[in-house]
């Protein structure tokens, strides 16, 4: 693992393919550590990576690697995870308001019905574990459908919000087109690892 005094020496100016091969190598060697592992301490670790090193640090190393790309799949989920815990009211709203519209993905994402906030926090930690205690296809396929599930739910409640916010509508469409952005990429992502094309 990289850590924060480590992560401060690699110098801000790198040239793109220097931070491109740093982002496939710290990426590659996270995942294939949790994969090589039987310690659930291990992967524990693993799950709370942002929690042990700050998003910033993970931030510079994957934030800018493609989505049909190891780094960039692996930061998507991580920023998934990290919306779950830090407002997991809202995000229980969305997937409540979005479980009517997505009954397919809601099987697939392996929620509880009805989730609580307890239970999506639960959710994400486990699709991150199968990142590398399961198949990283499958992970990613479930963090997707959770995304399509909260995509829908924000669309629902911007159609419900619209006569009396009309900016606030607007945020929460854009934000239900992010997050269905998301969730393409991610099942994109599922699809080349199961390919053996996703590095």
């Amino acid at each position: 693992m990289l850590d924060q005094n480590a992560a401060q020496e690699i110098p801000g100016d790198l040239a793109p393919a220097d931070r491109e091969e740093i982002a496939h190598t710290t990426a590659a060697v996270v995942v294939h550590r949790g994969r090589a592992s039987e310690d659930p301490a291990v992967i524990d670790r693993l799950v709370r990576l942002v929690e042990d090193e700050g998003l910033d640090v993970v931030a510079g190393l994957w934030a800018d690697a493609a989505s049909n790309t190891l780094p960039g799949a692996l930061w998507r989920l991580y920023v998934l995870r990290t919306w779950v815990r830090h407002d997991p009211q809202t995000v229980t709203l969305r997937y409540r308001l979005g479980v009517g519209a997505a009954p397919v993905s809601e099987v697939v994402a392996g929620a509880v019905t009805p989730p609580g906030p307890d239970d999506l926090c639960d959710l994400a930690d486990a699709v991150l574990s199968g990142v590398f205690t399961g198949d990283l296809d499958v992970a990613l396929e479930r963090a997707g459908a959770f995304c399509r599930i909260l995509a829908a739910g924000a669309a629902h409640d911007a159609d419900a919000r619209e006569a009396s916010d009309d900016l606030a509508a607007s945020r929460m469409t854009h934000g239900a087109s992010a997050l269905l952005r998301t969730a393409e990429e991610l099942e994109h992502a599922g699809a080349l690892w199961r390919a053996g094309m996703l590095e």
